[in-house]
């Protein structure tokens, strides 16, 4: 599968490389796609990584992921070419700058804001409740993480759903993209336990059923 992903902190980097490693060729989509940064990055990862503009990764691919800071997203979708028909991961939370909660009302999501902003894309939600650590290694003693993903088109759902499992995810269906309006708070609360509460990094939730 051809992915692109925008966006080349941590997030996107462990994605990239989880994505390389299952066999998909992956190109990064930078605003500086010859700079040090991005460069040294495809060059760590190999052949199946490249790096080009943000409009010329999107455009080329079947899949694109959106891991950049929510203060830019808006922005980034109006430069980018036509996202008809393509799967479009909301991998981002809309974080105020302190921490201190999100920056939508309690009545949507970023998730949603994104669907209206890209509305010929399929968005799913997924990877933005735990940190990038986990997305580069989710198992913890032999146990996978799970990964929560929603979304309203079922197809787009599930090849999301086996790229969280190309990471070594457990990969659960939440529903429908509304359902972000609960993921979201959730990666508030994974980034509290694992800063402010002192637990460190080294954690993520796991659905257990009986």
């Amino acid at each position: 599968m051809n992915i692109a992903i925008l966006g080349t902190g941590s997030v996107g980097r462990a994605l990239g490389r989880g994505w390389a490693d299952a066999g998909h060729a992956v190109v990064f989509g930078s605003r500086h796609p010859d700079a040090d940064k991005a460069q040294s990055l495809v060059a760590s990862i190999g052949d199946r990584a490249g790096a080009t503009s943000l409009a010329e990764a999107a455009a080329a691919a079947d899949v694109v992921a959106l891991a950049i800071p929510w203060g830019t997203v808006e922005r980034t979708l109006t430069d980018l070419s036509d996202l008809t028909g393509k799967v479009l991961i909301d991998c981002t939370n809309p974080l105020k700058p302190n921490l201190a909660g999100l920056a939508v009302d309690d009545d949507t999501s970023g998730a949603e804001q994104i669907a209206a902003w890209a509305p010929e894309a399929r968005v799913v939600k997924a990877f933005n409740t735990t940190g990038a650590n986990n997305m580069a290694d989710p198992v913890y003693d032999g146990t996978p993480l799970t990964m929560f993903v929603c979304g309203n088109d079922a197809e787009a759902k599930t090849t999301v759903m086996a790229l969280a499992e190309d990471l070594g995810f457990e990969a659960v269906d939440a529903g429908i993209l509304m359902r972000a309006r609960q993921l979201e708070p959730l990666a508030l609360l994974w980034i509290h336990l694992a800063t402010s509460a002192g637990l460190g990094r080294e954690i993520g939730f796991k659905l257990l059923r009986r």
